[in-house]
């Protein structure tokens, strides 16, 4: 059955519109997304005031949002090599939409919590679509320019998030940070319907179903006793369900999921020969090891910024401004030189970067400090996230055939989601160990670790004239780039 609210107007091109105007459609989508990631931080007291809510529900209004990204980003990305990217991106910000309008009226921290849920699911279904137009708009030569405004504004929606969460609780109330996505939807879907092309790369294939249910109980599992492990001492969930038994279960599903894939490579839900592509691999290692870092970096810099040098959450939040602000300018320029320079080149300067700033601010956090004896180690850092960021995709992609751009995407980004959460997890465990100060230094010696592996993942890069891949001669033939979608039934 077709929705009448997803067809698409008939293009009069291969492209509704110029690739420019629909890399602008998609950003207003993965603009939202993004913020709402980081908008709730600064409501979590009002939330709580308001509801009645105790601190665990209260920060499962965030946890289950990074919860509900992470885990369905794989099958999102094949969803869209069947249904076509904007068909499941119109979608997606119609489900984002509405479930902002939900959370905005919520009653009760129960519907709060679970419209965040339908929030987080929404949000996996824009977020690898946004990456396949992208790669399927832009030639290998201009690629990096878009992939770096693709990821200059994840940066600005990272840097915007604390100051406009902070003024519109201040105006308004916890409500508001919800209502604010209400225009950006609206705009967003209008502007994507008209601007996106109506394309179908790999059309026709069936979905690994078991894959599905693997995949989706696998990652749902370990994000869920990485996130919750703390919360329940690493112990007892609910009668015979403890963390480590919900651990061990998602890394059996995972290894079950492998298998099934390996045997059944026709129709996988994760086309195992991806990592046969050496960039791929290099490249999604990388942007899990700079999640890693990211997820350690910023729990124990807030703190340490309020509980050490005794700002408030909103003066904290405005306080990482430059150091974001910096990140999107930076990765838009990386985006940029990428094509005309070496991207691994520019990745390993960005860690590099990243592994002076974090390492600086481990040694100067420390009550009694400064704010701007920190701000050239934050600057530095917010730098490097840049220059590493925008050059990682466009690695992880180059050379790759029409075919496997969703899956692509979906692994990339689920990449990064799940070294983010990873990072959180393990930051608090860290921050949990001896003084304030000698906590907040062990903590962040975790991300430096990470940082140190992401550079050694540039190393693996292929220099730019190198052999591009070729799929082996057994793999399914890739559908023409400029397929256009069959009407059927269901989709």
């Amino acid at each position: 059955m077709r929705l009448p609210f997803l067809r698409s107007p008939a293009p009069s091109g291969e492209s509704a519109a110029h690739p420019r105007a629909a890399l602008s459609a998609l950003c207003v989508g993965f603009f939202m997304i993004c913020l709402d990631a980081t908008i709730v931080n600064v409501a979590v007291p009002d939330i709580r005031t308001s509801l009645g809510a105790s601190l665990n529900a209260a920060v499962w209004v965030n946890s289950v949002y990074a919860l509900c990204y992470a885990v369905p980003l794989v099958l999102a990305g094949r969803l869209g090599d069947r249904y076509g990217p904007k068909r499941v991106f119109l979608t997606g910000l119609v489900g984002f939409t509405l479930a902002s309008l939900a959370c905005a009226l919520a009653p009760a921290e129960g519907t709060l919590i679970a419209a965040r849920a339908v929030q987080g699911l929404s949000a996996a279904l824009v977020a690898p679509q946004t990456m396949a137009l992208i790669l399927h708009l832009f030639p290998d030569g201009r690629r990096g320019r878009a992939l770096g405004v693709w990821g200059a504004v994840g940066g600005a929606a990272m840097a915007a998030g604390s100051v406009v969460g902070g003024l519109l609780v201040a105006w308004t109330g916890w409500r508001g940070i919800f209502l604010v996505n209400l225009p950006l939807g609206v705009v967003g879907w209008l502007a994507a319907r008209r601007l996106l092309p109506d394309w179908r790369p790999a059309g026709g294939r069936r979905l690994d179903l078991w894959g599905v249910v693997l995949s989706g109980l696998g990652l749902g599992a370990l994000v869920f006793g990485i996130q919750s492990g703390e919360a329940y001492d690493w112990g007892t969930v609910a009668g015979p369900l403890t963390i480590p038994g919900i651990l061990g279960l998602g890394v059996l599903s995972l290894a079950v999921f492998l298998w099934r894939q390996h045997r059944s490579p026709a129709g996988a839900l994760l086309p195992l020969r991806l990592f046969r592509h050496r960039d791929f691999s290099a490249g999604a290692a990388g942007i899990a090891a700079l999640g890693l870092a990211m997820g350690g970096l910023f729990l124990p810099l807030m703190l340490s910024l309020q509980d050490d040098l005794g700002y408030g959450p909103l003066e904290a939040g405005v306080a990482t401004v430059p150091m974001l602000a910096l990140c999107s300018l930076f990765a838009r320029l990386a985006g940029k030189r990428a094509e005309t320079t070496s991207p691994r080149a520019l990745a390993a300067t960005g860690f590099a970067l990243l592994i002076a700033g974090v390492a600086a601010l481990a040694g100067l956090l420390r009550p009694g400090q400064d704010l701007g004896v920190l701000m050239l180690p934050l600057l530095a850092s917010g730098i490097g996230i840049g220059l590493a960021s925008a050059p990682l995709a466009g690695i992880a992609t180059r050379n790759l055939d029409a075919s496997l751009t969703g899956a692509a995407a979906g692994v990339f980004n689920t990449a990064r989601q799940l070294g983010g959460a990873f990072g959180s997890a393990a930051s608090g465990v860290l921050l949990q160990t001896g003084t304030a100060t000698s906590a907040t230094r062990v903590a962040l010696a975790f991300p430096v670790a990470a940082l140190v592996a992401g550079l050694g993942c540039c190393a693996f890069v292929r220099p730019p004239d190198s052999t591009p891949f070729e799929p082996p001669a057994t793999a399914a033939a890739p559908a023409p780039p400029n397929r256009r979608p069959t009407a059927r039934s269901g989709s």
